[in-house]
């Protein structure tokens, strides 16, 4: 159901795809998901735990149409700190891995002044073909 876009004369990427074909299926779209529990809270200021959180968050979403990780096809991430996104990236990685899998849809990733959530340091819209 869905085709990984990969140019032959480019680079492979690493943690995600350069593009991503689908066909048929239903298309899932979360909103905009951030990194606090059932009751909205945060796990505090630590930058790769609020992303294990919202990944955490886009895979119940997901769960609700009966679908999984393996059905991403599309991630954007809204981040409040690109160094902090950098200087984490192990661990961002290894959640990534714990959560979604192997899985490595169309991303990508973009530094804004602030989000709604005043203790929100990153947020992710994703859409997922089943």
């Amino acid at each position: 159901m869905h085709k990984t876009l990969q140019p032959a004369s480019w680079a492979r990427p690493k943690g995600y795809a350069n593009g991503i074909a689908t066909s048929g299926g239903e298309t899932i779209y979360t909103a905009g998901v951030v990194g606090w529990d059932a009751q909205e809270q945060f796990p505090g200021r630590d930058f790769v735990k609020q992303v294990r959180q919202t990944l955490e968050n886009i895979v119940a979403v997901l769960q609700e149409a009966n679908a999984g990780p393996e059905h991403l096809v599309r991630m954007t991430w809204y981040i409040t700190d690109k160094q902090a996104y950098l200087d984490n990236l192990a661990g961002i990685g290894e959640a990534y891995r714990e959560v979604i899998g192997k899985n490595y849809p169309a991303m990508a990733v973009v530094q804004v002044v602030a989000l709604m959530e005043d203790e929100a340091m990153v947020e992710i819209e994703a859409i997922a073909v089943k």
